[in-house]
């Protein structure tokens, strides 16, 4: 038997918000999420799990947004981010995740009344407790375009265990 490691991955996602256009949803973590403007993307937009399959592909090596996703979107039409999620965990092999760390950073919508169903929802679609999922919102003190609510940017550190 080897010895078993941590090993942490970054990812990262961003999207431009819309023309504000009166009552709409916005996905987020897994969850919807009342919200003025959409999200300009070409799937739902929900940088969250985006953020979280860049951290994937980060561990595994296999880029699955601007790759197998934009055929899963652009040639099948589906939408759905936590399909592309799945993806990368399908090339998860040799590792396990053990804990998720989000940082999302927009002036609006307020997410704090959301966090408890986003952490419930990453944590089951990565097959981990909600306890091991952390996640955070910040505005930057307004000093970028996100801050400014000209869109939002997430951050994600994905700690994982693999024998060696």
């Amino acid at each position: 038997m080897g010895n078993i490691v941590s090993i942490s991955t970054i990812g990262q996602d961003s999207h431009r918000f819309g023309e504000p256009c009166g009552d709409t949803l916005i996905r987020l973590g897994g969850i919807d999420i009342p919200f003025d403007r959409p999200i300009e993307a070409n799937s739902d937009g929900d940088v969250v799990y985006h953020a979280i399959t860049n951290a994937i592909s980060g561990f595994t090596g296999v880029n699955i947004l601007g790759g197998e996703a934009d055929k899963i979107c652009l040639e099948k039409g589906i939408k759905d981010s936590s399909v592309y999620l799945e993806k990368a965990l399908e090339y998860l092999t040799g590792g396990k995740i053990i804990h998720c760390s989000v940082t999302i950073e927009c002036l609006r919508p307020k997410l704090m009344p959301h966090i408890p169903k986003m952490k419930e929802s990453v944590g089951k679609i990565l097959g981990i407790p909600a306890s091991s999922v952390g996640i955070t919102a910040t505005t930057g003190e307004g000093l970028t375009g996100f801050g400014k609510g000209e869109g939002i940017q997430v951050f994600c550190i994905l700690t994982f265990t693999k024998e060696i």
